[in-house]
């Protein structure tokens, strides 16, 4: 217990933290011996420390969390009230199967346990396993069917389709990698190859694959996860900037294409969201311009918030809408 009587957990968020009488000067304690101020933690600010050792693995760990859980409530461990988890209403899914890409983490495994309690049956796609398995283990039987795949590899994209059985009402194109914001002079054909394989190829090949079966029952939903960079271009590298204005580019001509047959296509846009997906900086000339601009940017969304927005438009709610692409980026896109 802290000396104003208020406990602090770690399921508290970096800004409450922050204004804690006890916690904040812990916490500015530890940014301090790593050379930094609380300027440093400002785009994480609405997030746990919880969230944060769920997305920064190794470098923020959990027994670093529970350290300063301990030093700022006196050396005594709070007890935490365990919170009902929030659950959507309605089951917008019920009786349709769902293939979510990336549902190992972040957006993908968000959208993916977002379906399943909504009712829908999940072909859950990442290329690992364990990430996969613990995604199964935490669903109810036989809601989601893993599917260990490289989406870039022709046959496992033909595994993903047989794995659906036939049938896929919708498809969420979340796997997706980042570039290490080299301008075009500076890229490498390593990168831009890599980064087009899985955010183009992958989204196009496995798009290709499921919708002779939508057209085949007159209905169904493709979203496409693109990027602040696809609306943008002081947001990422060339190769990601470009990979993802690809992306749009597919979402738009299949709307078009398949609009009149029932399928709808449309994309969202995140700013930045709490997930494993790293931009790290490989190009000093990159980072002199980007940098200033990465001061602006919105505080990071939790993935849940993500797989609200990608579920609405995979849903009937949005049976209005095709074609478009949703920024979902906390009003960064108006900046």
């Amino acid at each position: 217990m802290t000396a104003n009587g208020t406990p602090i957990t770690a399921g508290n968020t970096v800004e409450e933290w922050l204004a804690h009488p006890a916690g904040g000067p812990v916490l500015r304690e530890l940014l301090e011996g790593s050379g930094q101020d609380a300027d440093a933690l400002r785009p994480v600010g609405k997030l746990s420390l919880a969230k944060l050792v769920e997305i920064a693995g190794d470098r923020f760990p959990q027994e670093l969390v529970d350290e300063l859980v301990l030093r700022a409530n006196g050396g005594v461990a709070p007890v935490v009230e365990e919170e009902p988890q929030a659950s959507a209403t309605g089951a917008r899914f019920a009786g349709r199967t769902v293939v979510v890409t990336g549902a190992g983490s972040g957006i993908g495994r968000a959208t993916a346990a977002r379906i399943v309690r909504e009712g829908g049956r999940v072909i859950a796609v990442d290329i690992a396993q364990d990430r996969l398995r613990s995604l199964v283990d935490a669903s109810p039987e036989d809601t989601v069917v893993p599917v260990a795949a490289d989406i870039t590899g022709d046959e496992d994209v033909a595994r993903i389709v047989e794995a659906a059985g036939g049938r896929v009402d919708g498809l969420a194109n979340v796997a997706g990698i980042m570039d290490d914001m080299s301008p075009l002079h500076e890229v490498s054909d390593r990168t831009w190859e890599r980064v087009f394989a899985v955010n183009v190829d992958g989204t196009f090949k496995l798009s290709r694959a499921v919708v002779p079966a939508m057209l085949a029952a007159g209905r169904g939903a493709i979203v496409n996860v693109a990027s602040e960079a696809a609306l943008r271009g002081n947001a990422a590298g060339i190769a990601y900037t470009a990979s993802k204005h690809a992306v749009v580019g597919i979402t738009r001509s299949s709307a078009f294409m398949y609009g009149p047959h029932g399928v709808r296509v449309n994309a969202v846009a995140p700013g930045p969201v709490a997930t494993g997906i790293e931009a790290t900086f490989g190009s000093e000339f990159g980072k002199a311009r980007i940098g200033e601009f990465m001061r602006l940017i919105p505080q990071v969304a939790d993935a849940d918030k993500l797989a609200a927005s990608i579920t609405w438009l995979l849903s009937d709610d949005s049976d209005n809408v095709n074609g478009v692409v949703l920024a979902s980026d906390g009003g960064w896109s108006v900046q």
